[in-house]
């Protein structure tokens, strides 16, 4: 039988002609006759059992050609694909080229590629990082956290006060008309000059329970929504409540609310350990992320248009997604920021190709180095994420098995991007150099 023969258009495309002999014409033909006549009722035989001149003489021979090549065009080409080493990364566009005298039935496929790519020098790249460290402070701040986190609500008789909790009821309003994103019932609110623009918290400091008023408060002139950017909004405020939040004290017996036999001592040991895989954590992506950026100035290759393409989309689907949670349009986004969606299709396919870029390199690496995704990661990233996202382990993996091929593929690029790091050069800073070196402090 004679071979496919690839022809590489550019560094991302071939294509492949692929001859189909009589032999594996006529058994798929054959293959696509029996499946056929199951299906038919031909007078004098039972189904299944005409022979095929009859079969064809009623209905012809063109539907058994049309499903035996639906058939075997799908199995000679992924075995080209095979044979010839390529990675397709999108479907092939197809075409059955007439025979000629001499020559078989051809199959012509042309199909992007993954570009070949020449590796050099991933391992040992030279990084350097801050000393890995947890001062008190930090192990204070942490404790003090855990004391917010307990705090206890305490109803109170008495006007509200900067620093109280209020349950509100509210609706803004802007020359009259509500406004998106403004309104809100039985809202449990810490009555915080810093978490409201201007003038809504300070509005509400001497109401009591029951007492309905309006308040006047200000957008700044640099708020992020642009159409309310600069304006005064009166709100309709009613509290219902007053609650005064009351903090544990940070002692033996806080501690006991964690661990039934542990004291502060342990507590903050504890934290500290957290704190300190935590900081190891942090320092690990950061010298992966120095890596990636080293290895992509290294390496320079083609990318295929379509991965860019798909990429860029996804972005901007990440964009309108956000946009959405935020209450506004795509359109009225658009319109605050003076752009059109073109132009922010241009501006994301940079990073589109830059996680394109990264992604060939990582499956490049992985599969010189043989990093794979064993039993064991795919089931601890399972459970990572059932943790997170507090989903019984059975319906996450349900939730998952449609996508289960882009968990894995992330699994391989996370071990990828930590052989990366374990097989580099990396240097300690001293304190004092922290602020020159090419991974940030803490």
């Amino acid at each position: 039988m004679t071979p496919a023969t690839v022809k590489r258009l550019d560094p991302t495309q071939v294509e492949i002609e692929i001859p189909i002999s009589p032999e594996q014409l006529e058994a798929a033909r054959e293959r696509a006759f029996r499946q056929l006549v199951r299906n038919v009722r031909i007078p004098g035989f039972r189904p299944g059992k005409a022979p095929r001149k009859l079969f064809e003489a009623q209905y012809g021979t063109e539907i058994i050609d049309e499903k035996a090549m639906d058939s075997v065009v799908p199995d000679v080409y992924m075995r080209a694909i095979r044979e010839a080493g390529l990675e397709p990364v999108d479907h092939p566009q197809m075409e059955l080229l007439p025979e000629e005298e001499g020559r078989p039935i051809r199959l012509r496929a042309t199909v992007n590629v993954r570009p070949e790519i020449e590796l050099r020098d991933y391992k040992g790249i030279e990084l350097t990082s801050p000393p890995i460290g947890v001062d008190e402070e930090e192990v204070d701040r942490a404790l003090d956290s855990l004391r917010r986190d307990a705090v206890t609500l305490v109803p109170v008789d008495r006007p509200v006060e900067l620093g109280d909790v209020a349950t509100l009821d509210y609706v803004g309003r802007i020359d009259g008309v509500p406004f998106e994103g403004g309104k809100a019932e039985n809202q449990p609110t810490e009555i915080s000059e810093e978490r409201f623009i201007p003038g809504f918290a300070s509005g509400i400091v001497g109401m009591k329970a029951g007492e309905t008023k309006e308040v006047t408060a200000n957008f700044p002139d640099d708020y992020s929504n642009k159409e309310l950017a600069g304006k005064a909004a009166v709100f309709t405020v009613t509290v219902h409540d007053v609650k005064v939040p009351e903090y544990p004290e940070i002692d033996d017996e806080f501690a006991k609310r964690f661990e039934p036999e542990a004291d502060l001592a342990k507590l903050r040991a504890d934290l500290r350990t957290r704190l300190e895989k935590s900081a190891k954590a942090r320092s690990r992506r950061a010298l992966a992320s120095v890596a990636m950026d080293r290895l992509l100035a290294a390496h320079d290759f083609a990318l295929p248009g379509v991965m860019v393409e798909r990429e860029t989309e996804s972005l901007v689907e990440e964009a309108k997604g956000y946009v959405a949670r935020a209450g506004i349009t795509w359109e009225q986004y658009l319109e605050q920021q003076q752009r059109t969606e073109e132009l922010i299709r241009d501006e994301y396919k940079k990073e589109a190709e830059r996680r394109v870029r990264s992604t060939l390199l990582l499956e490049a690496i992985a599969k010189v180095e043989n990093i794979e995704a064993g039993k064991g990661d795919i089931e601890a990233e399972i459970g990572a994420l059932s943790r997170q996202y507090g989903q019984p382990r059975e319906a996450l993996i349900e939730m998952l098995r449609p996508n289960l091929p882009s968990l894995i593929d992330g699994i391989v690029r996370s071990k990828t991007l930590d052989f990366l790091v374990d097989h580099a050069k990396v240097t300690e800073t001293q304190p004092a150099a922290a602020e020159a070196t090419n991974v940030p402090p803490k």
